[in-house]
């Protein structure tokens, strides 16, 4: 497997796939590298070099104690960047991926990056903050936290009818929901849990004014898991020049249920920088 150390000593798996301008893949949680398969095989055989990793703590990566803060993930994703000497990348973040690549920017700014996508991402501000009181309340956030506690693999189970939206009317298989369940029972149960206190209460719009490359952001309409109006319409208005594609009635889940969709605007993106 191809695994690279980050400074602290934590082993993280990637993989690499293709040739040619480099596009770099952050999954969403409580997932790995894998839900970005349909997105990596698509760019790879269009002459794209298209590259994704396991969050710390998720996937193959080594389950550190430790390190579940977005400066640690952007610390990540600037140590991997610099292990394949990556130039002129462009970063896709999804969920709480478009968390860490967004404080990235605002830690490392962009001399090694040329575009970055946001796919329902968490920014600019997921919850509810004394400035932002339209954010969601923090006792949906501990809410989750306990329901993992309890039973986790039920947990999971029951929130992928919300993430792909097939409480809603969205259509998903049996083997889809299976990989998912299996992918999130391969994490730590640590790092699960800190992720939630992460992604519900970074504040990254301090990031988000550091911006300063083309950027796209997809939200579906439909998202029950990340409001598309507090978070994905916030961050397209505040971004520079940032263009917005909005999926009607779309679920959060949106790279399986408009997979196909999802891979052309990505490509359609990558061919007019």
């Amino acid at each position: 497997m191809s695994m690279f150390r980050t400074q602290d000593g934590t082993q993280l798996y990637y993989k690499d796939w293709g040739t040619g301008k480099p596009v770099l893949f952050s999954h969403g949680w409580p997932l790995d590298a894998d839900m970005w398969d349909s997105q990596l095989n698509f760019l790879a055989e269009r002459g794209y070099r298209a590259i994704a990793f396991d969050r710390r703590g998720f996937g193959r990566s080594d389950q550190p104690w430790q390190g579940y803060d977005y400066d640690t993930f952007a610390s990540d994703i600037n140590d991997l960047i610099e292990h394949l000497d990556l130039h002129d990348v462009t970063l896709v973040g999804f969920s709480m991926g478009g968390g860490d690549v967004t404080r990235y920017l605002g830690r490392y700014g962009s001399a090694r990056v040329s575009a970055l996508a946001l796919l329902g991402a968490v920014t600019p501000i997921f919850g509810k903050a004394d400035d932002y009181p339209q954010g969601v309340d923090l006792s949906v956030f501990a809410g989750i936290r306990d329901g993992l506690l309890k039973d986790r693999a039920q947990f999971i189970s029951d929130f992928s009818s919300v993430f792909y939206g097939t409480n809603a009317g969205q259509t998903v298989s049996e083997g889809v929901l299976t990989q998912t369940l299996n992918i999130a029972l391969l994490a730590s149960l640590k790092g699960t849990l800190d992720c939630v206190t992460a992604f519900s209460e970074t504040d990254f719009r301090s990031d988000i004014a550091k911006i300063d490359v083309p950027t796209l952001v997809i939200h579906g309409s439909n998202d029950q898991v990340v409001p598309f109006e507090t978070t994905g319409k916030v961050a397209a208005e505040t971004i520079r020049n940032a263009e917005l594609k909005v999926y009607d009635n779309a679920p959060h889940g949106f790279a399986v249920t408009h997979q196909d969709r999802l891979n052309n605007d990505l490509l359609a993106f990558l061919q007019r920088l």
